[in-house]
């Protein structure tokens, strides 16, 4: 069964920082793109950033963009998250998930395409 542990999280003030990571258990690790979603209390899990196999490719969800930074250490089975300039939107609980690639799925910045999850970590942005 894949496992991916989240950490990193905590509570700040508007315009600060965290770096969250992502261990994972998935087998050939560097075949795989990671995804980092997002969820507030009473929303959907959304769409964060997205980083490619050989760590070259990224997208991100455009409200984050410029402001969050994926990358990821394939001899560690780690993808990282920095959040700097961070605001009380972004307050929510953080996921990561894994896709093959390439991806011949539907859609890889649905949740509902993943059936993996871990516990998540917590961002909370507040003065």
């Amino acid at each position: 069964q894949v496992q991916f542990l989240e950490s990193g999280g905590g509570s700040v003030q508007p315009g600060g920082s965290l770096r969250l990571s992502c261990v994972t258990s998935v087998r050939t690790f560097s075949t795989y793109g990671v995804t980092w979603f997002r969820q507030a209390p009473g929303k959907e899990r959304e769409f964060v950033a997205a980083i490619g196999r050989d760590g070259v490719d990224s997208d991100y969800v455009d409200s984050v963009r410029g402001r969050f930074t994926i990358s990821r250490d394939n001899a560690k089975n780690t993808v990282y998250l920095q959040m700097d300039r961070l605001k009380p939107e972004d307050t929510a609980r953080y996921y990561c998930a894994a896709y093959p690639d390439p991806y011949y799925g539907s859609n890889f910045k649905n949740p509902t395409e993943y059936g993996y999850w871990g516990q998540g970590t917590q961002v909370t942005v507040s003065s």
